[in-house]
């Protein structure tokens, strides 16, 4: 699977040791010739085929020249910030991100720190079908270690001007976590011992062999809201294994809807910053709701953090990012970043000076369906005309996919970027009114197949 963030697939299948070692050097190639320097970092989650893509993309990377800063078992948002620390040509991440254990992935990111534009990822594809320029004997890249990217990061979090770090410490907040055996063991337990916080985790072993389906949404957090319900924690933290993503677990013991991290951590920044919001087309109207709240507009994209990120550039954001638990602030970097997610929420529990439970409690709760359909092999243009023509007094937006939208209501049809699938998202005041409008792209779907 090819998308704006990169190329996935499942280890043994699509993706192999060559589809690996190609792809990791025309990017290797592609980067030095555009970026500042021929620095390249390289970086992995905990997933078991990590280590050895790790080796694969390193001697790929050397291959074509590259000088690789090797910085080991990390997160996405460490990476990101040690491309720009470095001031290097590009940084490349070994991680499927939430997909289930059998799949891996690069990450290819530029010398801004984002993840490639669509047109900067065809200019990279293009070596691979053109042929990769590899360096001769006596031009072949070298490799060193930076054993400190964690600590930059966390540093640069605990800097953030609008922080109240005494505050926090001296709540001493009871912090549960689940990493899921992700890259999150190695930073976010040692973030909230910085914050003051005393830590109850779960799945600390970085190791990869995630014991539920890692993708951080309600249903997969069981064992987490059980853990807040038995140390009586004042909020549950959740990441995915690139640790880009945060979930929530309220002080009541329920997971509360990754959507709800994105619209708190905008109620936080907004007190503090004035200017507009940006999100995706299937994140929550919570965040509209939040937003409006301190008075600011919110602003859609396609789905994708970078076009997420591009955006917030273009029209100034002071805080955007993704419904799927995904928080950026243009004052860290413009990247999804669950570590300034977590410091987030408990500046928020701070300045709120009640439980996360009653802050949720007084704005209005919605219900999201998030569905799953094959992907036909006919184009989707058909469903989306026909679903056009059966709401006509709804707000069409295509710039992904189809979005319509209504006041009080919303449902989005696009295909995924990261699996062969049609998802079928719909957000309503009742759970019977959001799957209804799901039932409808159901429909619709099945006819074109």
């Amino acid at each position: 699977m090819i998308s704006v963030s990169g190329i996935r697939g499942r280890v043994g299948f699509g993706l192999t040791p060559e589809v690996v070692a190609r792809y990791a050097a025309a990017f290797g190639a592609w980067a030095i010739a555009k970026g500042p320097s021929r620095a390249v970092v390289l970086g992995r989650d905990s997933r078991v085929t990590g280590p050895l893509f790790h080796g694969i993309t390193r001697a790929a990377l050397e291959s074509v020249g590259a000088d690789v800063i090797d910085i080991g078992l990390t997160t996405t948002p460490t990476l990101q910030l040690a491309v720009e620390h470095h001031h290097a040509a590009g940084g490349l991440g070994i991680t499927a991100s939430h997909n289930p254990i059998e799949w891996n992935a690069l990450k290819f990111i530029g010398p801004d720190g984002l993840f490639l534009s669509a047109a900067q990822g065809a200019e990279m594809r293009a070596l691979v079908e053109q042929g990769i320029p590899y360096a001769t004997w006596d031009a072949l890249g070298t490799t060193r270690f930076d054993g400190d990217a964690i600590a930059r990061h966390l540093d640069a979090v605990l800097a953030l001007p609008f922080l109240d770090l005494a505050a926090i410490r001296a709540r001493r907040f009871k912090v549960a976590y689940d990493a899921c055996r992700g890259a999150g063991g190695a930073v976010i337990p040692r973030l909230l011992e910085l914050l003051g916080c005393e830590v109850h985790a779960i799945e600390l072993e970085s190791d990869g062999r995630f014991p539920r389906p890692p993708e951080p949404v309600a249903e997969n957090l069981g064992a987490l809201e059980r853990l807040v319900q038995q140390v009586g924690a004042d909020i549950g933290f959740a990441t995915d294994p690139d640790v880009d993503r945060l979930a929530l677990v309220s002080d009541a013991g329920r997971a509360i809807g990754e959507d709800y991290t994105l619209a708190l951590a905008t109620r936080v920044v907004l007190r503090h910053r004035t200017g507009p919001v940006v999100t995706n087309l299937s994140t929550s109207r919570i965040v509209d709701d939040m937003a409006a709240d301190r008075g600011a507009r919110v602003i859609r994209a396609p789905v994708g953090e970078v076009n997420v990120a591009l955006r917030m550039r273009t029209e100034g954001a002071v805080i955007g990012g993704e419904g799927n638990g995904g928080v950026i602030l243009p004052e860290l970097h413009l990247g999804r970043d669950a570590p300034l997610g977590v410091a987030l929420l408990l500046q928020l529990l701070v300045e709120a000076g009640e439980p996360l439970s009653a802050v949720v409690g007084r704005f209005p709760r919605y219900a999201i369906i998030k569905d799953k359909l094959d992907r036909p092999a006919k184009p989707l243009d058909a469903v989306y005309a026909a679903l056009t023509a059966a709401f006509p007094d709804a707000e069409a937006d295509t710039q992904d996919g189809l979005r319509l939208g209504w006041p009080d209501r919303w449902v989005h049809i696009r295909p995924s970027g990261t699996e062969p699938i049609v998802r079928v998202i719909a957000e309503a005041p009742t759970t019977a009114d959001a799957k209804a409008l799901v039932e409808r792209g159901r429909e619709l779907l099945a006819k074109l197949a």
